[in-house]
Formats: structure tokens, C-alpha cells, sequence
């Protein structure tokens, strides 16, 4: 499927993961120019060489190391290619601290999963869209989360954050769409990402059992609902952002689209 922006350029923010390198790689795949960002500077630069010895590298794939941890960053990234910008995608988060929420959550676990988690996003949003806004074209898409829906006790502070991005991404799409810029989100579940592998890893650790064993252990008891009954794989949710950066969803706007493997047991209303 032609997604109609092989002549469009996008940053991708969280590009050292999972799911922002394969949405790199299908962005790239469609011909559009891709800018590439994350903190961790090897694993970036192991992302770019991945998509490069795939024959989708070239003058059309750059990238910048950057902490959008402050405005200086996300400025950086704008101000890294001498692109015109078309397209943001926003996959930068993290789970943050977890625990009951009133005796383990910190006010400092709070901020954390604030910054790295919503303002982050606040501030990409500002570098980029104003250029997106004078041109009268652009699509916008934010990673929440299935916790947006259906929160769980034990992680507040990224519950939290992820609720708060859906309806900044809401209020966007809303000023936003009359002037051609599109905003939505995509709600991932328990996708086999570098995030969820850090998770499994410690849970085996503390109960003394293998990855696998407290993956299975996981998807019975902690979520029930999801019948497809394994990870999400990032190129599985990659397809799904890549299908709102296109012209394919001119007339979507302010959703969020659930790749959750059937995780959130409410419906879409």
C-alpha cells in the first residue's frame, strides 16, 4: 500500500527502541526522509547501521543524539536537519518507578516519569509542528499506552503521564486539524521492547525463575484479557503509526489506536 509520503520528512523520537527503529524502517521503506533521535548514543548508532545494512540509509536517514529531558534538546533535534519536518512520531518514554502507590512512589519518581514521559512530548511538539502548521501539512503520533484505559496499581506515575499525553494529543488534534496537521496516538500492550525486557528480566531475578517462565507468568495473571496470549512485536504497532503518518488517514483525528493485543478489556466508544 502506497502510504503517499515518499516526499515528506519525520523525526522519530525514541529511534534507539524497538518500536521507533521498525517505524523508521517502514517511513524509510515509503521513501520518506527520516531523522532519527534517543539518548543512548551506541544504540542509536546501532539502529541507524541496522537500517543501513537493509539498503535504508542514504542522504534520506540522519540522526542526533539528544535529551529531550529539556527544551534545548528537542530544539536540537528541530535544528539537526535542514529538512522542513512533516511528520513527528514520539515513541521516547519510559515504565518509571513501580510500587504501591502511596508508600514506594516518590514525588522525584513522579517528576521523572513526567519529564520523560509527557513534557518531552510537549516539547517536540513545540520544535516541530509551528513549521508543519505554516506549510498546512503534517501528521503528529504519540505512543501511549494501554494504561491510558486500564491502569494498573502498581505503575501510577507512568499511568499517570501516559493519561496526560492522550489528552494533550486530544487538545492538538483538535486546534490543530482545521490547518492540516493531524494529530493521534497508538496504545501498544506489552510489546517486546528493551522497555518490557528490563521488566520480565527483574521479575525472574526476584522470583528466582527464567525470562520465560515470568513472561508466561505475566500475561495469566497480570493481563488476563490478552487473549492473543504473548508480546506485542514493535513492527506490529510500527505499521500502525506508519498508517496515521499517511495520507491514507486524512480523516482521522485524536484517536488512539489500541495495539494491544485484545489487553484492554473495555470497548471503544
Amino acid at each position: 500500500m502506497d502510504l503517499g509520503i515518499s516526499e515528506r520528512a519525520a523525526v522519530v523520537t525514541g529511534a534507539a527502541g524497538g518500536m521507533g527503529l521498525e517505524t523508521a524502517r517502514i517511513l524509510r521503506q515509503e521513501g520518506t526522509r527520516v531523522l532519527m533521535t534517543d539518548l543512548d548514543e551506541s544504540e542509536l548508532a546501532l539502529s541507524v547501521q541496522i537500517l543501513e545494512s537493509d539498503g535504508l540509509g542514504g542522504d534520506g536517514l540522519r540522526s542526533v543524539v539528544a535529551d529531550l529531558g529539556s527544551q534545548d534538546g528537542a530544539d536540537a533535534v528541530a535544528a539537526a536537519v535542514d529538512w522542513d519536518l512533516d511528520i513527528l512520531v514520539h515513541t521516547a518514554g519510559i515504565t518509571g518507578a513501580k510500587g504501591d502507590p502511596l508508600s514506594d512512589i516518590t514525588e522525584d519518581d513522579w517528576m521523572e516519569a513526567w519529564q520523560t514521559d509527557m513534557m518531552s512530548a510537549v516539547r517536540m511538539a513545540k520544535a516541530t509542528m509551528p513549521g508543519m502548521l505554516d506549510r498546512g501539512w503534517g501528521r503528529v503520533v504519540f505512543v501511549t499506552s494501554e494504561n491510558v484505559a486500564q491502569p494498573y496499581s502498581d505503575e501510577v506515575v507512568y499511568n499517570g503521564a501516559k493519561a496526560a499525553l492522550l489528552t494533550f494529543a486530544k487538545a492538538l488534534g483538535q486546534r490543530y486539524a482545521p490547518k492540516g496537521v493531524l494529530v493521534n496516538s497508538v496504545a501498544p500492550a506489552f510489546i517486546a521492547t528493551d522497555m518490557t525486557d528490563g521488566m520480565m528480566e527483574k521479575t525472574a531475578e526476584e522470583e528466582g525463575e527464567t525470562m520465560d517462565e515470568a513472561i508466561d507468568e505475566f500475561l495469566e495473571e497480570d493481563r488476563p484479557h490478552l487473549v492473543l496470549d504473548r508480546r506485542g512485536r514493535p513492527e506490529e504497532v510500527a505499521a500502525v503509526i506508519a498508517f496515521l503518518c499517511s495520507e491514507r488517514a486524512s480523516f482521522v483525528v485524536g484517536s488512539n489506536y489500541r495495539v494491544d493485543g485484545g489487553s484492554v478489556a473495555s470497548i471503544d466508544i
